[in-house]
């Protein structure tokens, strides 16, 4: 995970500090810069699912969700992920 956040630091998107209650656990912020680019973002992510709902019938999609889902969890990232919580 942390390879995966550390170019959103870099970026200025994020940042990370140590929860008070854990302090093994970090706690991650969008900065100013990280909203915006979410709220530019998420309406291109929103008509993008769109198309692609309207593209496909809804129990191919289904079905297309269920295939992305088992992938996703013979991933190596995810195993290793699992097994740490």
């Amino acid at each position: 995970m942390t390879a995966a956040l550390k170019p959103l630091e870099r970026r200025g998107l994020i940042y990370s500090s140590r929860s008070e209650e854990d302090k093994r656990a970090r706690r991650l912020s969008l900065t100013a810069a990280g909203h915006e680019l979410l709220n530019r973002a998420y309406p291109i992510w929103v008509a993008t699912h769109r198309e692609v709902d309207a593209a496909f019938a809804p129990e191919r999609l289904d079905a297309m969700r269920s295939d992305l889902l088992r992938l996703a969890s013979k991933a190596p990232e995810t195993k290793k992920a699992k097994q740490t919580r």
